[in-house]
């Protein structure tokens, strides 16, 4: 069967560098047993998962064209390819173990991917991925960071977020007109957050929403008792000032303070 021709739609960029698919293979640190890859195209970095022994390997796969690719080419695999969008599963259909996520991530939904980690973020304890350079390193960013934002704030707040290396343009085929970048998530100890977790996003959105503001301003849209504002210092920062900590602290005195 000849190669699969790249899918624009689908933002299909497949990376034909051996030793960077390797790397990402070796990415794992913190898997369990059962472990997922999103879009594995034609099985660049597929082929380093196959042999690591102790796991239950799956792929998960839209493109039906790589999908017949991948069963022809690696027919250990047949049972266990999904042939489906990752974002519309019910991952406690797959196993309702842990499920560690891996994968060179399409660009146009690698920020849904991660909202959706976070959605079973107590049954994914890693996940390693390539994306867009830029969003690798946004999720990656500390507090002070211009480019720290809200999903930045989100997974960090329950996972250990590392970026380990970036990756040139030439090794992919199309090359993408941009760099991208491996990060790594490994789930922390953090079971829930100490604060109402819905009003915290709502929070953290308010202030990233509008975030050249002061939070004192960002924040004028939720409906709390704003008399000890002026005398405090946290509303005085700007959204990216915050750690996901003073952010549940910022919740915890909106929340006691609340007018709705």
């Amino acid at each position: 069967m000849k190669n699969v021709k790249a899918k624009k739609h689908l933002g299909q960029h497949f990376l034909t560098d051996e030793l960077i698919a390797k790397n990402i293979a070796d990415g794992l640190i913190n898997h369990q047993t059962n472990v997922l890859e999103i879009g594995p195209g034609m099985g660049v970095l597929t082929k380093y998962l196959i042999p690591k022994e102790g796991i239950n390997f799956k792929v998960v796969e839209l493109d039906t064209e790589s999908v017949a690719y991948l069963e022809q080419h690696y027919p250990s695999l047949r049972g266990n390819i999904i042939s489906g969008d990752f974002l519309k599963m019910d991952l406690k259909e797959i196993t309702t173990d842990s499920l560690s996520i891996i994968g060179n991530f399409p660009y146009n939904i690698s920020s849904q991917i991660f909202f959706k980690v976070l959605d079973y973020k107590d049954q994914i304890p890693e996940v390693v991925g390539m994306l867009q350079k830029e969003v690798a390193e946004r999720l990656a960013s500390p507090p002070g960071s211009k480019v720290y934002g809200i999903l930045s704030v989100f997974l960090q707040a329950y996972y250990d977020v590392e970026y380990l290396f970036t990756v040139d343009e030439h090794v992919f085929d199309p090359p993408p007109k941009v760099k991208s970048g491996v990060i790594r998530l490994v789930r922390n100890n953090v079971e829930k957050l100490d604060c109402d977790e819905k009003l915290f996003k709502r929070v953290v959105k308010a202030g990233f929403n509008q975030r050249r503001k002061t939070l004192s301003n960002s924040l004028k849209g939720i409906p709390f008792n704003r008399e000890k504002v002026s005398e405090m210092e946290i509303f005085t920062k700007r959204p990216e000032q915050l750690s996901v900590e003073q952010f549940v602290e910022l919740t915890k005195f909106i929340q006691l303070n609340l007018l709705e």
